[in-house]
């Protein structure tokens, strides 16, 4: 068994407008995933906004309760954990969130931030412990110990997510879900936020869950890729792989709309849009293909 397994995994959540809009039909924002992922691997998950990738990070982590399918991680099921195995369950199982501020409690101090999942979790046996623990993972993130009393609004974008990093990994967490972690930062600071990512996750061995909509950020961290459209996984493979030799329509599309500073750079490839919703990219119940070792691709 893998160290994370997702199996036929659904969620679906009330249309626009409430259950009164479209014939109050439910939406599948997750329809039937299915994946595995190793001890110390890295794996991307892309999409344009709405495919779903986010929605199956949360329910992943267990932030929410899958309409059917399971997710179990290291042994435990995620969302049928008893009291002990959901403690242990919260401190490995971590998450970057792309909204800095809204993750951060506007109430608590930077440090009081970084400590209270030591606190709760047990790591450090005195206040004074814990802060050593937090100051330390300060400067890991490139933070002086200076910023301990400031509150969150005081703290620019890319000071805030380097918080987020270092409070989720300060517990020692053995799965860290990065969710468009960069994406509401300055294109000036993104680079660094990703180096630095990329530099603690070697460094601690962590397993990588990365969710992102851009390819390129994708292929600097992870290994192997899964490709949401629509709710639906259509094409895994190895990083690599998948980018240079994309088969699925949808991945096809995603890598041609990559901007490029010269046009021989870029992969000019037949199909409609990322943007496009086309039906026949999605056959009911469209089986799964191994094209290359390791590299699957649905439907098509």
């Amino acid at each position: 068994m893998s160290f994370l397994e997702v199996d036929n995994l659904t969620k679906r959540f009330a249309p626009a407008g409430g259950m009164f809009a479209r014939g109050g039909e439910p939406v599948a924002a997750v329809a039937g995933v299915s994946l595995s992922l190793d001890r110390g691997r890295k794996l991307g998950v892309v999409g344009e906004s709405g495919s779903g990738k986010t929605t199956l990070g949360r329910v992943v982590m267990g932030l929410l309760q899958p309409d059917e399918g399971a997710v179990r991680f290291d042994g435990a099921d995620v969302h049928h954990a008893n009291p002990d195995q959901r403690r242990r369950l919260r401190r490995h199982m971590q998450m970057i969130f792309q909204d800095n501020a809204g993750a951060l409690d506007p109430r608590l101090r930077v440090g009081a931030a970084i400590a209270e999942p030591l606190r709760v979790h047990r790591l450090g046996r005195t206040a004074a412990a814990r802060r050593d623990i937090v100051v330390q993972w300060l400067e890991k993130v490139g933070l002086d110990a200076s910023l301990l009393r400031r509150f969150p609004h005081e703290l620019s974008g890319g000071q805030r997510q380097r918080i987020g990093i270092a409070r989720a990994l300060a517990v020692e967490p053995k799965m860290l879900i990065a969710d468009e972690p960069v994406a509401s930062l300055d294109v000036s600071i993104q680079t660094q936020i990703l180096e630095l990512l990329a530099d603690l996750v070697r460094e601690t061995g962590v397993t990588l869950f990365f969710i992102s909509h851009d390819l390129r950020v994708v292929r600097a961290l992870t290994e192997r890729v899964l490709v949401m459209y629509r709710g639906h996984a259509v094409e895994l493979g190895p990083t690599e792989s998948l980018i240079r030799r994309p088969l699925h329509p949808y991945t096809q599309s995603l890598i041609a709309a990559i901007p490029a500073l010269h046009p021989a750079d870029r992969h000019l490839l037949a199909g409609p849009a990322a943007t496009e919703k086309n039906d026949a990219w999605l056959p009911p119940d469209a089986p799964w293909r191994e094209a290359a070792p390791g590299h699957y691709v649905r439907g098509v």
